[in-house]
């Protein structure tokens, strides 16, 4: 329990892991959870949830955490597609343009989904350069060249 990893006697850790050692190290020496939460600045979950990991995984588990998992995309790239389509037509009849909410009410009418947040079509357009006011394609514009 006293031999503390290479990487972090140089240094190479990051913060979490070496306060996730030393948490570690003093539960050996028989400090309290409200102690160890005390001196290291976390609150007593922290301290209990290193303790659960180094039991179930040992000292692997508390320093590597797991892979998270991805989450699926609401919308398929067809979807997406024909979302990023009706973002960039004309607005519809009496709407000078179109919010997110409206785009949300579109998608479910179209049948490209049973429900929609706007918040999901917002960060949907955000990381697209599809913005129907500007000239701006995303691409980088080629000079011209003088001849």
């Amino acid at each position: 329990m006293r031999k503390i990893p290479h990487q972090m006697s140089k240094c190479e850790a990051n913060a979490r892991n070496i306060t996730r050692a030393r948490i570690l190290l003093k539960s050996a020496d028989g400090w309290s959870t409200a102690a160890l939460a005390a001196a290291f600045d976390v609150c007593e979950a922290t301290v209990t949830n290193v303790r659960g990991r180094f039991a179930q995984g040992g000292l692997e588990a508390v320093l590597h955490d797991k892979v998270q998992q991805h989450r699926r995309s609401v919308l398929s790239g067809l979807q997406t597609a024909q979302l990023i389509a009706v973002a960039c037509s004309p607005a519809p009849d009496g709407h000078d343009l179109c919010t997110v909410r409206l785009l949300a009410e579109i998608a479910v009418e179209l049948g490209f989904v049973a429900n929609i947040s706007p918040t999901t079509i917002h960060d949907l357009l955000k990381k697209t350069n599809s913005n129907p006011g500007s000239m701006n394609t995303g691409v980088f514009r080629q000079l011209e060249t003088s001849s």
